[in-house]
């Protein structure tokens, strides 16, 4: 059995991953269910959990680079 410290985050709550894109998590709420496309996300009954996998490619898919 793996040490619950060794173990890698899978899911994420609300908190946490508007923390993890730097906005609040009402901003968060709106990424979700009212943009298109909808930021990915996990629902477990009432609670909305989002794939820590997911939130890194969500970044990389709107990483700008400018070229000179």
């Amino acid at each position: 059995m793996q040490d619950q410290a060794t173990k890698p985050v899978l899911l994420v709550d609300t908190k946490e991953a508007a923390r993890m894109l730097a906005v609040s998590p009402r901003k968060l709420w709106g990424m979700t269910f009212e943009d298109e496309p909808a930021l990915p996300h996990v629902r477990c009954g009432r609670l909305v959990r989002y794939s820590v996998a997911d939130l890194e490619s969500f970044i990389e898919s709107r990483t700008v680079t400018v070229t000179s």
